[in-house]
């Protein structure tokens, strides 16, 4: 069987930064549904069409395909005495803006200041995603409905 629209990929992967250091791997396979989705970079949805158990693709992705470019206006300077006591550099901090949770990471602390920067930590970084397709099927019309896949490793209602 071949991927096309509305079959189910499971993938093994690994997640390269532009260093070629390993930033992610997955031990358990990850599985989405195929077809413009949004379960997966569309680059590599794009990589991975037609391909079959077995094979494997490895896709270079620019930051505006993989993690979005780098925001200067997502770095605050913030006094250490108006955050909790025990923040760190490396550490992190959730706050919410208009319904949306942003993560901030502690990146420096000088001077009784903290530097928090709410980008990813690969924002305006270029990535490569290795992956080889483990097993392929067709989706449930429950899942093509939902727009992604139900099950074992899917995304699960609660």
């Amino acid at each position: 069987m071949q991927i096309f629209r509305n079959t189910v990929v499971s993938l093994k992967f690994k997640l390269y930064d532009d260093r070629n250091d390993l930033i992610e791997e997955a031990d358990e396979p990850i599985a989405y549904l195929h077809g413009g989705y949004s379960g997966i970079f569309p680059r590599v949805e794009q990589a991975l069409t037609d391909r079959k158990v077995g094979e494997s693709v490895s896709v270079t992705l620019e930051p505006a395909d993989a993690f979005g470019d780098y925001d200067a206006e997502l770095v605050r300077m913030e006094p250490v005495e108006s955050l909790p006591e025990d923040i760190h550099v490396g550490g992190y901090l959730v706050s919410e803006k208009d319904g949306d949770e942003i993560v901030w990471r502690v990146t420096d602390i000088a001077e009784g200041k903290a530097v928090l920067d709410g980008n990813h930590e690969l924002a305006g970084r270029r990535v490569r995603f290795e992956a080889t397709v483990v097993d392929i099927r067709p989706a449930t019309q429950e899942e093509i409905s939902h727009g992604h896949v139900h099950g074992a490793h899917g995304h699960h209602h609660h």
